[in-house]
């Protein structure tokens, strides 16, 4: 499995997030071109040490900032991204989570997130438990098959684990500090969300289709030679 990650490694250039927000921005300008989209996004620290070019994760949707101003950056939005993401549901003064991609020698905090969005989901329930706040999502048929209880999901860019998955609907546990410090703050019920499943987790099933195929054929060449 994990030759499959090294064995795409030399193919592409892979962007690595680490599903920990750096920043609160706020969309201020969004020009629509054709089926995608022009993005102006407000923000102060992930310009910091970026240059045009560079990947920033804008609520865990990967994009490239093709100009930067003192407290802006602008980035395109391909009409694919926009069909498969929340971003076509964003106006101005919309908040997002921003996180800049990896560098050598940064620290690991969270899981590994490419900012390849999955799937939407629509926020279910919020409700504070305790000293967490519990989210529950409507999920999709082909993000569900990729989550399991404990394991690692990026919701709008955000490292969480799973403490719930059932056959259309997952949940997550906020702690305080993570609510607090990022866009979830002000997510309300019926709000769309961007999903993306553990890296592994798709790795994996990748392989097993692979597998399945490979096991069909193999099942077709033995009936043709009678056995």
């Amino acid at each position: 499995m994990f030759a499959l990650l090294a064995i795409s490694a030399v193919k592409e250039e892979i962007i690595i997030f680490t599903g920990l927000v750096e920043e609160i921005g706020r969309v201020v300008q969004i020009i629509q071109s054709g089926e995608g989209m022009e993005l102006t996004v407000s923000c102060s620290k992930v310009l910091e040490k970026t240059k045009i070019g560079d990947s920033i994760a804008v609520n865990g949707v990967c994009l490239t900032a093709t100009s930067m101003g003192k407290d802006y950056f602008v980035a395109d939005v391909m009409a694919e991204t926009v069909r498969k993401s929340a971003l076509a549901n964003y106006r101005p003064s919309t908040v997002v989570n921003l996180e800049r991609a990896m560098m050598i020698g940064d620290r690991f905090g969270g899981h590994m997130v490419q900012g390849h969005v999955d799937a939407v989901a629509t926020l279910l329930e919020k409700t504070e438990i305790g000293n967490s706040i519990y989210f529950q999502f409507q999920g999709s048929p082909e993000i569900t098959p990729l989550l399991v209880e404990t394991g690692s999901i990026a919701i709008n860019g955000v490292s969480l684990t799973l403490t719930e998955v059932m056959r259309d609907t997952f949940a997550v546990s906020v702690i305080p500090h993570t609510f607090h410090q990022s866009q979830f703050k002000v997510l309300q019920v019926g709000d769309l969300v961007n999903i993306e499943c553990d890296i592994i987790g798709k790795y994996l099933a990748k392989w097993n289709r692979v597998e399945e195929k490979k096991q069909e054929i193999d099942k077709e060449k033995l009936t043709k030679y009678g056995f």
